[in-house]
């Protein structure tokens, strides 16, 4: 029981270290010197299905493939599991952020819970910045509690997100 505790506990805890890092890279990576593969996410140059800023999705997948392998080498040591929180963070920021925010794929359209309102708001907003300076909301499961009081007072304000 204790060694599925404490096999848990680095999936959850690697799985939300993840929120920090993906909010660090996008804004001083993303927002700074990789802008360039960024950009097109934010306004758009060609149009079609992928954009520059896909590349993002293989630089990320990186570190949890590498650990994967080296915790399985290592007979599924720590590493494989941290492993496995940095893939589920990844699994669940293209669902949110490709899927749901950006109608990549056209499910989960409608929604009426006031955390994805808010996360949809924020996004907007971040997106609202055409340039890599000046911009805010970073980050992707967790925004600032401002949205969420807006969502729950019921403002009315478009919050559909889309670059396509």
């Amino acid at each position: 029981m204790e060694n599925i505790l404490l096999k848990l506990m680095m999936i959850l805890f690697s799985f939300c270290g993840m929120e920090g890092v993906a909010w660090l890279s996008h804004k001083y990576l993303m927002h700074g010197p990789l802008w360039k593969l960024h950009k097109d996410h934010h306004k758009k140059e060609l149009y079609g299905f992928f954009e520059n800023n896909d590349f993002f999705f293989l630089i990320f997948a990186i570190p949890g493939i590498v650990a994967l392998l080296f915790g399985i080498r290592s007979g599924y040591g720590p590493l494989f599991w941290i492993g496995i929180g940095i893939c589920m963070y990844g699994l669940m920021y293209f669902l949110v952020h490709d899927v749901f925010i950006h109608q990549r794929i056209k499910i989960f359209r409608h929604t009426d819970t006031i955390y994805l309102k808010a996360i949809r708001k924020a996004h907007k907003r971040h997106h609202k910045q055409l340039g890599k300076e000046d911009g805010e909301c970073f980050g992707m499961l967790w925004v600032p509690f401002k949205y969420f009081r807006e969502m729950k007072s019921g403002k009315k304000n478009e919050i559909t997100v889309s670059t396509r």
